[in-house]
């Protein structure tokens, strides 16, 4: 992932000493300090212990020990900002375009202007942690979808308590002919191997100076040339950010936190699909940049090599 020169982020990265994966704070020069945890452990805590948990991490001196320097980072394997019993859920119907592309593709198409509409937002499960990829690595579409495209959307880090961590990019990847056909399929049309990737890097609440007010662009490109362009912006969503993690907490638990994606604004016509071999790009202001590449996922019952 492509980080804002002189910020800081959070990422999980595998410490110098060969133990489990923990979570870090990235310093403007690119150390990585460890916060000697992993993240669901962090998000166990309040946004104030948090923050001076990133804040001692910073100031503390390296320690070859546990920490990483610049070039080592750059090296390790990217993690994706989800771990543990974390849960990542998604957000729909939260921009006009979003609903107007729902209506465009479905059915019955008043179903989402009533969501666009209504008090209660669109909130759906979308993965588990070891289901989750992040930059570089290849997103997933079905092989038994007609239409499939990328959904750029400015991902929340949320902690146990219903407080915004911080803010991350998440490719909300889906079918948008098998969605299409009946809003009951949504599932199937937003879960699956490898639909959803989120940025390895998060940048800290306290540093996004204008949460509301941030800069999307998103690209497919094809042999390297882009047959797809949109740019957008978070003042367009309908909804705030604290109003969407509310509805998600207010019948249920994430004692290990978790990653709330909010929507996009970004929907391809309807004569564009992903193709295996497709590279996707997003960036969002403050947050930097995620790319993967595309992949036709099929099922394993009928590969013989058992991949899929």
């Amino acid at each position: 992932m492509t980080l804002i020169d002189g910020s800081t982020s959070l990422r999980r990265c595998f410490p110098p000493n060969g133990g489990a994966p923990a979570a870090g704070a990235v310093t403007t020069d690119g150390d990585w300090r460890s916060l000697g945890c992993d993240l669901d452990e962090l998000l166990r805590l309040r946004l104030s212990d948090i923050r001076a948990a990133v804040d001692e991490a910073l100031a503390r001196d390296f320690d070859p020990d546990c920490d990483l320097e610049a070039a080592d980072v750059e090296a390790a394997q990217a993690l994706p900002p989800a771990s543990g019993q974390m849960e990542v859920w998604a957000a729909g119907v939260t921009y006009e375009r979003s609903r107007d592309a729902r209506e465009e593709e479905s059915e019955v198409a008043d179903v989402y202007a009533k969501v666009y509409d209504a008090a209660r937002p669109e909130l759906f499960f979308k993965s588990v942690p070891w289901k989750v990829v992040t930059d570089a690595a290849p997103v997933g579409i079905r092989e038994d979808s007609a239409l499939n495209v990328p959904e750029p959307e400015v991902a929340v880090l949320v902690n146990a308590f219903a407080e915004i961590v911080g803010f991350t990019i998440c490719n909300d990847v889906s079918s948008r002919s098998i969605e299409g056909e009946n809003p009951l399929y949504l599932p199937q049309a937003k879960v699956y191997w490898h639909s959803c990737a989120i940025a390895a890097s998060v940048r800290p609440a306290w540093e996004v100076t204008a949460p509301d007010a941030l800069d999307i662009t998103a690209e497919i490109r094809r042999g390297g040339v882009p047959v797809w362009d949109a740019r957008g912006t978070t003042a367009k969503m309908r909804r705030s950010f604290d109003d969407l993690v509310s509805y998600a907490f207010a019948a249920d638990d994430f004692p290990d936190g978790m990653v709330l994606s909010t929507g996009t604004m970004l929907v391809p016509e309807m004569d564009v699909t992903l193709q295996e071999g497709d590279e996707v790009a997003i960036t969002i202001a403050e947050l930097g940049t995620l790319v993967n590449p595309v992949v036709v996922r099929g099922s394993r019952m009928t590969r013989a090599d058992g991949q899929a």
